[in-house]
């Protein structure tokens, strides 16, 4: 049975499979992500704009801080090969390494000191930037995938001694990256401009357009078989995060995108959800609660409450 970690703003809600019930768990103020993995879930870690890296060894009951750290930690990923192997990334934009299950953590040098870093900025706040999203590639275990917001995706294959920086054709606006455990070599992103994928490890890039009328991609789920992919888009930045602005949810038939909205709200008051997938099955927090699909086209709400303090632009979702 599956265990959802639901990153809001301000809490976040562990909702089980067995009851369906979701949990709040105060974490700390302002959540920007959430990672756990499928051979240890009550194990959980979350990023925090101010409290640094929290983590909980019993699924959200108690918490403790284990990467302490001024910045915003803004990306967290746990290694498929290895569940003492945690990677985050902070605002500015540093990429740190755990290999004991997140007691001690070492920067991995370097990120910065790339071609492209002086062209990195995010908008809101032009004089920085930050790890948006961190994607363990699950065939090399050394290689790690990185989206930086807003400016470059880059790429290590020997854990972070050293780095390749941005190839002709990424996208530059990362937001969500996928890799699949059958398709070696290749990454998906979801980007502010457009959507994204690569079969040979982040080196060349194709853009599959036709069919998405939402081009400010944000969420990025990848199901079963590499071919099931699904992603949230807004019509723009504005609009994906805002309760009161206009996203939707499309999913690849194999020739090009088709909506996949049955069962879910909006588009219209629908922030960008976030989503997830895990054995087959794929989940969608908006900010009108949990939805789940099997294929990313008839989506089904959870039972569960659904307040109005829960009615947020969504942070972060983990299936485990």
């Amino acid at each position: 049975m599956h265990t959802l970690y639901c990153a809001l703003d301000d809490r976040l809600l562990v909702v089980r499979e067995a009851d369906w019930l979701a949990n709040e768990c105060p974490v700390g103020d302002s959540l920007e992500c959430v990672a756990a993995a499928p051979t240890r879930p009550e194990r959980v870690f979350v990023g925090t704009v101010s409290e640094g890296l929290a983590y909980s060894t019993d699924g959200g009951e108690s918490w403790a801080t284990t990467l302490g750290t001024d910045d915003r930690v803004t990306a967290v990923a746990v290694s498929p090969h290895d569940p003492d192997v945690v990677w985050a990334g902070t605002e500015p934009s540093r990429v740190y390494r755990s290999t004991d299950g997140g007691d001690t953590w070492t920067e991995r040098p370097g990120l910065q000191d790339l071609p492209s870093a002086p062209r990195w900025s995010f908008p809101p706040r032009p004089h920085t930037h930050h790890v948006r999203w961190l994607a363990v590639d699950p065939h090399e275990q050394g290689r790690l995938y990185v989206a930086i917001e807003a400016g470059a995706f880059v790429r290590t294959d020997d854990s972070g001694e050293t780095w390749q920086d941005h190839p002709t054709g990424a996208r530059r606006d990362n937001h969500t990256l996928a890799t699949h455990p059958d398709a070696p070599g290749r990454v998906y992103t979801a980007a502010g401009d457009g959507y994204a994928e690569s079969t040979d490890g982040g080196d060349t890039w194709r853009h599959p357009q036709s069919g998405l009328e939402h081009r400010y991609v944000w969420g990025l789920a990848v199901g079963s078989e590499p071919d099931d992919v699904v992603v949230s888009a807004a019509t723009g930045p504005r609009s994906a995060h805002s309760t009161n602005g206009q996203s939707a949810v499309y999913r690849w038939t194999g020739g090009e995108w088709e909506r996949g909205m049955a069962g879910l709200p909006g588009p219209e008051g629908m922030a960008r959800p976030v989503l997830a997938a895990r054995d087959g099955q794929f989940y969608a927090l908006t900010n009108h609660g949990v939805f789940t699909s099997p294929t990313g086209q008839q989506w089904d709400g959870l039972d569960i409450a659904w307040p109005g303090e829960y009615q947020q632009v969504p942070r972060g979702l983990a299936a485990v």
